[in-house]
């Protein structure tokens, strides 16, 4: 599998696959887990980092335990499309904004954000968020529980005979 100038094979696949069940495993032991060398691995990660497949680590929180107990999902109308760069810029300022998406459909965009109360909703909604300009209006959705949340399943190709 060809991406952009940089050539993806089976292992790629397994090493990618490792990280996104657990990043803070070390390259020792994923080298352990696919019968390869930690140079193998460390080589193959650099280039997957050059190549911008893989983009970084993360650490997922509990944001609830962390005194955020709203999660809400905004469904935001532009003025126009053309604004969305600057929206999407003046909304990254926001804290309690975790993602930004452009969407075709009802919404120009659709954003996720925590808040620790329903008051500090309020204040993201209408002081934040309602108040750059290029929004016309939003449209908020309280999530009640998150039942999945996962990166799809990478699987190796078949090879040929």
């Amino acid at each position: 599998m060809k991406k952009d100038n940089c050539e993806i094979d089976n292992l790629d696949l397994e090493i990618s696959s490792c990280f996104m069940k657990n990043a803070a495993l070390p390259y020792t032991e994923v080298a352990k887990q696919l019968i390869v060398s930690g140079g193998t691995i460390h080589v193959r990660m650099k280039k997957l980092y050059d190549a911008g497949i893989i983009k970084g680590s993360q650490l997922v929180l509990d944001y609830s335990k962390l005194g955020y107990d709203i999660g809400a999902f905004v469904g935001i109308y532009l003025e126009k499309g053309s604004m969305y760069k600057y929206v999407a810029k003046e909304l990254a300022k926001i804290p309690e904004i975790v993602e930004i998406n452009y969407t075709t459909g009802a919404y120009s965009m659709f954003v996720k954000l925590v808040s620790k109360n329903t008051h500090n909703l309020r204040e993201v909604l209408n002081e934040k968020i309602q108040s750059i300009k290029g929004i016309e209006r939003t449209e908020t959705f309280i999530a009640l529980e998150q039942s999945l949340s996962r990166q799809p399943e990478l699987k190796p190709t078949k090879k040929k005979k």
